[in-house]
């Protein structure tokens, strides 16, 4: 039997891990933003995933997670490499060269958007009335994020970026890649599925990678760069991940994913810290409506 203080304790160090995750996500855009300056998106992604799976593999092997892997699950882990890591990363590695850390990190907190769309369109999940309330709120605070609270500019092409518009692509393929890892990790422990898909979407990425020179930059890198990638690689996608799970074994599922509405606060602060960006209201309530509009949706689905 676990008693009540051993229990609290793990409570407590899990929701830790979580906030650690939610912390060190909410700053990989500032970080993204950084090592932009020196070295293409392609070298910033693969370099990040060097790292990233390197941690993993090792956290699998410490906790002698490793099995044997069926040939099917191989080409599920191949597919979701391609879209969560290899796609979805050089979407917003490509995007942060010219969107702003804040607006990615708002229309990321999108994401649970588009996965109630997924299931409705393609499981015939039903919505409540509620949920439809949640989707169009956090709609039109997308469309808020993105215009910089000016909706008619985005007709005429003047407020949002080629940027923006990658990043807001980089949703709903997270949103695919999502619905397709529930069925992955229902047969596979969640670091060692996590680290075939990172391992797959690093192959993917080194092929871009040699195609592209992605070395050319890297011997002009200065400090700020190499530590803008170390934290990227090291915490990101590596501790981060195994933090999150580790958490989510602890913490019921839709406690733990309240703590990833923070990340965009982390992102916010850390973002006019280090790279002098600007508050602008108008974002900041174009953000703050996707987040009601996502937890009105979650709320009703959680129900």
């Amino acid at each position: 039997m676990i008693d009540s203080a051993q229990m609290k304790t793990e409570n407590r160090t899990a929701i830790f891990k979580a906030l650690f995750a939610v912390a060190v996500w909410g700053a990989s855009f500032v970080a993204t933003k950084i090592a932009l300056r020196y070295i293409p998106p392609v070298t910033v992604a693969w370099l990040r995933f060097t790292i990233g799976v390197t941690i993993l593999g090792a956290a699998v092997g410490l906790r002698r997670q490793w099995q044997r892997i069926q040939p099917g699950d191989l080409l599920s882990f191949a597919l979701l490499g391609f879209l969560g890591v290899a796609f979805h990363t050089w979407l917003q590695a490509v995007g942060l060269q010219t969107a702003r850390a804040t607006t990615t990190s708002w229309i990321v907190a999108s994401i649970p958007i588009f996965i109630a769309l997924l299931g409705w369109i393609f499981l015939h999940e039903r919505l409540h009335w509620t949920q439809v309330l949640g989707i169009a709120l956090a709609a039109l605070g997308v469309v808020l994020v993105i215009s910089g609270g000016a909706p008619g500019g985005l007709f005429s092409g003047q407020c949002a970026t080629s940027g923006d518009l990658l990043i807001l692509l980089s949703a709903p393929n997270w949103a695919v890649f999502t619905v397709l890892s529930r069925r992955a990790l229902q047969n596979t422990p969640a670091a060692l599925m996590l680290f075939y898909v990172m391992a797959f979407g690093w192959a993917f990425l080194s092929g871009l990678f040699v195609v592209q020179g992605g070395w050319a930059g890297l011997p002009a890198m200065a400090l700020d760069g190499w530590l803008g990638i170390a934290f990227l690689g090291a915490f990101c996608s590596g501790l981060a991940y195994i933090f999150w799970y580790d958490a989510l074994k602890v913490l019921p599922a839709a406690r733990t994913g309240a703590f990833l509405y923070l990340e965009p606060l982390f992102t916010l602060v850390v973002a006019a810290a280090v790279l002098g960006e600007e508050f602008l209201l108008a974002t900041s309530l174009g953000g703050l409506a996707i987040l009601l509009g996502v937890w009105l949706t979650n709320r009703t689905r959680n129900r």
